[in-house]
């Protein structure tokens, strides 16, 4: 992945964990945002890396968003077979 490549070393530096960067809701999977982590809902592509904030060209992702729960990064998400 690029972010990782581009700002990986950085965001390990700042604190980033794997469920704030790619975390899902661990029943629903994307379908609940509030549970998803910066990269999972960003459909540009990432510019930057901070203490709070992934940066984007026209918005930002932040980890400390009022009342975030983190859920399992997306690969230890488990559809469940409706």
């Amino acid at each position: 992945m690029d972010f990782i490549t581009r700002f990986g070393d950085e965001a390990h530096r700042l604190g980033w964990t794997a469920e704030q960067l790619f975390g899902v809701h661990p029943e629903h999977g994307t379908l609940r945002v509030d549970y998803c982590g910066a990269l999972v809902t960003a459909s540009d592509k990432a510019v930057g890396v901070e203490a709070t904030r992934v940066l984007y060209e026209r918005t930002s992702s932040y980890r400390n968003r009022q009342g975030q729960e983190w859920g399992p990064p997306i690969w230890a998400f488990k559809a469940k077979a409706g």
